[in-house]
């Protein structure tokens, strides 16, 4: 983990910024920088962030001030989101940031498909970090804040969804997964049509159990990406890299949480998989010898944020498949320019 000061220099930097552009299109760079200082990449991350800053937005104006009084009013609307970051930010200021992700965290869980996933992605950095780096931590603790900001203004719960046969491992239940008969559109229009998906894990209620299977749920679809990026190459690296925040967040959390948590990281996977998985997959490609600094060095040089991302998960994971998964990505995705 960076110790020389760039992370937080670089996420003071882009807290001027707002989480989205266009009105709907993520603001990557908080978790890519984090991501780049956890893999020992801290002297690349104003560089990165110079390639990167053209798809930045300055900070979105605030509406009405959110408070304990009627936060459920404003959950899920996007034109509060700098009105929910900033209630973070004092609850963060005021609070231990543990005890503030405890409150929140089941709150905003049935949620976490807003935003494409991406909110609970940049909580799940957050949380990593602040985990090396400690108590007080200054702009990581903000960088929190402003996560779950992001997370209430696109909170988005999934309905509805028929329970259909799955299978016990997470890569049978993945397999099982059925795509939607229209794959086109927006993500919360694909979202729409999921109607059923694959039962996993039902039975289990031991929060060390639910770790080992959100742990073999991130394998699983980590590996898969090797084979099936085809389907959506950036949109396909969410159905690993969303299960990997909650993972990743899990030890910050009650362990009465982590039950649910891996039944929600569940639901997105899937969900994800069924919104952009191809008709077949490719043929596996083994990576050859590459080492994972190898590996990352190339995501770097390549520059894409979900490169980058998938990259990093894929390395938590450390297998064979999982370097190919990283390759595959780095083959499919185009280039930061």
């Amino acid at each position: 983990m960076d110790t020389t000061g760039i992370l937080d220099e670089a996420l003071e930097r882009l807290h001027v910024s707002g989480p989205e552009r266009m009105g709907r299109l993520t603001n990557h760079a908080p978790m890519a920088v984090e991501a780049l200082a956890a893999r020992g990449q801290a002297r690349s991350v104003h560089r990165w962030l110079d390639l990167y800053a053209h798809k930045l937005e300055e900070f979105p104006a605030g509406v009405e001030r959110v408070t304990a009084a009627d936060w459920a009013a404003a959950l899920g609307d996007p034109r509060r989101a700098a009105d929910w970051i900033d209630y973070f930010q004092r609850e963060v200021t005021e609070r231990p940031w543990r005890e503030v992700l405890a409150e929140w965290w089941p709150r905003l869980l049935p949620g976490m498909y807003g935003g494409s996933a991406h909110p609970v992605i940049r909580v799940g950095h957050a949380v990593r970090t602040l985990l090396v780096s400690g108590e007080d931590a200054g702009p990581r603790v903000d960088e929190l804040a402003h996560g779950l900001g992001y997370w209430a203004a696109r909170h988005r719960p999934v309905e509805g969804v028929a329970p259909l046969p799955g299978a016990d491992s997470a890569a049978g239940a993945l397999d099982a997964v059925t795509p939607i008969a229209e794959q086109d559109g927006s993500f919360p229009a694909r979202l729409d049509r999921v109607t059923g998906l694959p039962v996993w894990a039902a039975d289990v209620s031991d929060p060390d159990e639910a770790h080992r299977r959100l742990t073999e749920l991130v394998r699983a679809a980590t590996h898969r990406y090797a084979t099936h990026a085809h389907g959506e190459p950036t949109m396909l690296v969410h159905a690993a890299t969303a299960p990997n925040a909650v993972l990743r967040t899990l030890p910050a959390l009650p362990r009465e949480l982590w039950v649910p948590s891996m039944r929600a990281a569940w639901t997105a996977s899937a969900a994800v998989t069924a919104m952009y998985a191809p008709d077949a997959p490719a043929a596996y490609v083994p990576p050859g010898t590459l080492t994972p600094d190898e590996v990352f060095e190339r995501a770097l040089a390549h520059g894409d944020e979900h490169v980058i991302k998938l990259t990093d998960t894929a390395l938590d994971v450390g297998d064979e498949q999982a370097i190919a998964a990283a390759l595959r990505a780095i083959e499919l995705s185009d280039p930061l320019v």
